[in-house]
């Protein structure tokens, strides 16, 4: 009994370390994957099935984070966030090694652009582009520089011990109960105007913008505990980066493939 006792224990306490180090988490990153499927074009929706075979963009999207325990994708560590401190440019920020996200996605729509691939490099630049643009727009992606994107700032959400990154990349998502579908079908709902605005911004305007919500996330009482009313002022930011997200992700396939 002690035996299985100390199993079970170890199991949980894996699942929070693993809960805690997710990127948008499963939700998010299929919403955004999900969205963008049903706004490319028949041309591009042709090219990613010669890419992706049977696989949506939703069912590819965590596909990034499913291989950080595969040490041949460890290059790509660098690439789910960067660091632009408050004050800074992109262009002034210090220069992250190994790349951040912002250099990722603009290298990789380049590459995907110009062609020439393996069908093996195409799908693995196409998957991690799929990943990296919902992961730019969540805000805590583009770090302070002060607390690893929040993965420092400890607090409680529901009485729970967890981080501030974690409670924006799933936690408050995953309070909601929905599906990926039944959440994309909650918030798809952009006018004709905001998909041509947001699509025509860049990739460093993207990040410009999770930095601009940097008061809000951190808003945190000095208690540190979280709740209702925590969520209920600032989940709005969640809907509008994840379709934003989604929108943006088919702008780009459809300006690469379509």
């Amino acid at each position: 009994m002690r035996k299985f006792t100390a199993i079970f224990a170890l199991i949980l306490i894996t699942t929070q370390v693993n809960s805690d180090s997710m990127f948008w988490g499963q939700i998010g990153h299929r919403t955004v994957g999900h969205i963008a499927d049903g706004m490319v074009s028949k041309k591009a929706q042709k090219q990613l099935r010669r890419v992706l075979g049977h696989e949506t963009l939703a069912e590819v999207s965590t596909w990034m984070d499913e291989v950080k325990s595969d040490d041949a994708y460890d290059y790509a560590n660098s690439w789910h966030y960067c660091t632009i401190p408050d004050g800074m440019t992109y262009e002034e920020a210090p220069e992250q090694e190994g790349g951040d996200v912002i250099w990722a996605i603009e290298t990789i729509i380049e590459e995907l652009k110009a062609g020439g691939l393996s069908a093996e490099d195409e799908s693995t630049k196409l998957k991690f582009l799929v990943h990296l643009v919902g992961d730019i727009h969540q805000p805590l992606h583009v770090g302070n520089g002060e607390d690893r994107g929040g993965n420092d700032a400890r607090v409680q959400y529901f009485g729970t011990k967890t981080n501030l990154h974690s409670v924006w990349d799933s936690r408050m998502i995953e309070g909601k109960q929905y599906s990926y579908t039944e959440f994309a079908d909650w918030i798809n709902h952009p006018s004709k105007t905001q998909v041509k605005e947001w699509q025509a911004a860049s990739v460093r305007e993207w990040a410009y913008e999770s930095m601009s919500y940097r008061d809000q996330v951190y808003d945190v009482p000095e208690n540190g505990r979280l709740s209702y009313e925590y969520g209920y002022k600032y989940f709005d930011i969640i809907k509008l980066r994840i379709l934003q997200g989604g929108i943006r992700l088919a702008g780009v396939i459809n300006e690469i493939y379509g």
